[in-house]
């Protein structure tokens, strides 16, 4: 039985002829009509479509998702036909494509050390006794032991973190944050982990990173205090996620015009902010924050525009493992029961770009991906 309330929310339907340019802000291109394998390459080579970030998905169709005085709207056209209509409009409207365009299909550079041509798998690690699930508690053995399954199970990265921010949480004190991170992060680096921390302290990052760490994953898109500029002196890729609020108010009746459309305005803003600093776009991943104070509903319609994302030219990251808006979808599926439905979200996560996945189940993840990969190669 499916328990959601509401359907996800949706901006009007509209042709491309009818937008009025002067009455609309916002204007933002999602990926559409995608093609893979050897489609995908003829469609490229004829030029009826583009590379999404560089990879092996085409797109052939662009949603225009753009707001006006009545709410935001959406009008879906070929590629070649939107060239056209934005010819029409004059040069600035046609910059201004041209240039989304240009960040939906540009190759994404190497993140943290690793190649983003192809879906990395990132490992959950919770050294907290309070997580949305397989926390590991607060003891460092168990911990290290734990990341060292991960690695064993083929992820990618390992995002070790001490503060539970799942929804109602309560936060901890940086001084047991670090107390909890120092020797998990110690050990697994020796190990050879390349190694995210979920932190959204500065002074959280700056020790993990000492400690061996290679990345900063922040819930909080680098909102705290110092936290762009700790990251921007020591060089150190980042993921800017968005969440509304704090994680034990975030869930307090979140609301939203679009949620797809407003979280890229967010993050198109973190991100221009994070480059003012010093923070080069290669060193940038983006993370939409599935159930960060956002509804069943609002998760659903993210997920459903997922590479809305792409078109601010960098990776994309998608934790949606375990979460409840699974178990609302499913029928009450407690956590326990939730792999299915997140290897269902990873994969559609891969569909549109997503470059990093974040997951509890990593071995079952990367097979998961191994098999859609090879199907969509053979496209």
């Amino acid at each position: 039985m499916n328990t959601v309330s509401a359907s996800p929310p949706a901006p009007h339907p509209i042709e491309l002829e009818q937008l009025d340019v002067g009455a609309c802000t916002g204007w933002r291109l999602r990926p559409d009509g995608l093609l893979t394998g050897s489609t995908a390459a003829t469609a490229i080579a004829h030029g009826q479509a583009l590379s999404l970030a560089g990879g092996d998905i085409a797109f052939t169709l662009v949603e225009v998702l753009t707001r006006t005085a009545d709410g935001p709207v959406a009008a879906q056209a070929p590629l070649h036909r939107l060239r056209w209509w934005a010819e029409q409009q004059g040069p600035a409207l046609r910059e201004r494509i041209e240039i989304q365009l240009s960040r939906l299909a540009a190759k994404r550079q190497p993140w943290a050390g690793l190649s983003l041509d192809r879906a990395l798998v990132m490992g959950i690690l919770n050294v907290t006794p309070d997580s949305l699930f397989a926390g590991t508690g607060t003891e460092s053995d168990q911990a290290i032991a734990r990341g060292r399954a991960l690695m064993e199970a083929g992820a990618d990265i390992v995002d070790i973190g001490a503060e539970s921010t799942r929804p109602g949480a309560d936060p901890v004190t940086p001084e047991e944050e670090m107390r909890r991170l120092e020797p998990v992060i110690r050990a697994l680096a020796s190990a050879g982990a390349t190694i995210s921390v979920d932190t959204r302290r500065a002074v959280v990052m700056k020790a993990a990173l000492s400690w061996g760490a290679h990345a900063i994953n922040d819930v909080a898109g680098l909102e705290g205090e110092a936290c762009m500029e700790t990251v921007a002196r020591t060089g150190a890729p980042v993921i800017l996620m968005h969440m509304r609020g704090e994680p034990g108010t975030m869930q307090n009746d979140p609301q939203y015009d679009l949620p797809s459309l407003d979280i890229a305005d967010y993050l198109a803003h973190r991100v221009a902010l994070c480059e003012e600093a010093g923070i080069p776009l290669h060193r940038i991943v983006v993370d939409p924050g599935i159930g960060f104070g956002k509804t069943v509903a609002h998760n659903l319609e993210i997920l459903a525009r997922l590479s809305l994302y792409q078109g601010l030219g960098c990776g994309v990251a998608l934790g949606l493992s375990r979460k409840s808006t699974i178990g609302r979808v499913a029928g009450g599926a407690p956590v326990e029961e939730r792999m299915p439905g997140s290897i269902a979200g990873a994969l559609q996560g891969l569909r549109q770009g997503v470059q990093i996945l974040r997951v509890h189940d990593v071995a079952e993840t990367r097979q998961a991906v191994a098999v859609w990969q090879a199907i969509a190669a053979g496209a």
